[in-house]
């Protein structure tokens, strides 16, 4: 069993909602990627989208734009990325790590040598933002190979068929963006997304989490009564590029990331 599979199979044998941060790699700087992904473990993240940056992040919103821009201006290219996770790994062995990001550096390196080289350096899953599913089962035998899980996204715009296959086809986690639009926009409805998780999670057998529109603790409870875990991307970014240096950041990301831990877990403790 992956290291991932064993994450989310003791978050549902104990109930817990999964919390799961998003950080651009090489952003606010290189020296901070790894100090952070320790503080968000240690403050309880129980998966960490480590984004790869890329020059055309369309489904991104100007936070995480401009941070990729930022990370790739510093030399924070897909090497950079994996360096970072095996850093992290030395000191962490059991935290998930699943890379977001856009096919074009998979394509780059091919499907089975991007796989190898993700798993060699402790990379546990992968989210291709712009890989439809439709064309996805290549990329998933190559990466299964490696031990890879290959996430997948739904939206409110995903067609009923499309979502039946992906009930069907995905791995690990299925992770529902909220609405219709790019990362950090102001367009959560909460009764329409909360109405809409509840039919996933009644067709799907994997978790199901939802992203964009996630801000603070009381937006992730909000989100998480609906939904198996919640993923935070923009206002984490946003709260990292303020920070002054490594140290800073890292303490910032915990800071953060505390309170919206201690909500999921107050939610999960209330009787249903």
């Amino acid at each position: 069993m992956t290291r991932l599979q064993e994450r989310l199979d003791a978050l549902r044998a104990s109930g817990r909602k999964a919390l799961v941060p998003f950080i651009s790699a090489g952003d606010p700087s290189l020296e901070a990627t790894v100090p952070v992904m320790h503080a968000l473990a240690a403050a309880g993240a129980d998966v960490i989208e480590l984004g790869v940056p890329f020059s055309d992040p369309m489904a991104d919103g100007p936070v995480i734009q401009r941070s990729s821009e930022r990370a790739l201006g510093r030399g924070a290219g897909l090497a950079f990325v994996l360096q970072a996770v095996r850093q992290f790994r030395a000191a962490d062995a059991t935290t998930p790590v699943v890379l977001m990001g856009y096919l074009n550096p998979v394509e780059i390196r091919g499907a089975a040598g991007f796989a190898a080289a993700a798993a060699e350096a402790g990379v546990d899953g992968v989210l291709l933002v712009d890989l439809p599913p439709e064309e996805a089962d290549e990329y998933r035998a190559a990466f299964s190979r490696q031990g890879l899980t290959l996430i997948s996204l739904a939206s409110p715009t995903t067609p009923e068929t499309r979502l039946q296959r992906l009930c069907t086809c995905s791995e690990g986690y299925l992770y529902y963006v909220t609405f219709a639009g790019v990362t950090g926009a102001d367009g959560l409805d909460v009764v329409e997304a909360g109405q809409r998780l509840r039919q996933l999670r009644a067709m799907a057998s994997l978790p199901v989490y939802a992203g964009f529109g996630i801000r603070d603790a009381a937006s992730a409870a909000g989100m998480a009564v609906h939904a198996d875990g919640v993923v935070v991307g923009s206002a984490l970014v946003s709260v990292l590029a303020q920070s002054s240096d490594a140290n800073d950041a890292a303490a910032r990301a915990g800071t953060f990331l505390r309170p919206l831990r201690q909500a999921l877990d107050d939610l999960a403790a209330v009787p249903a």
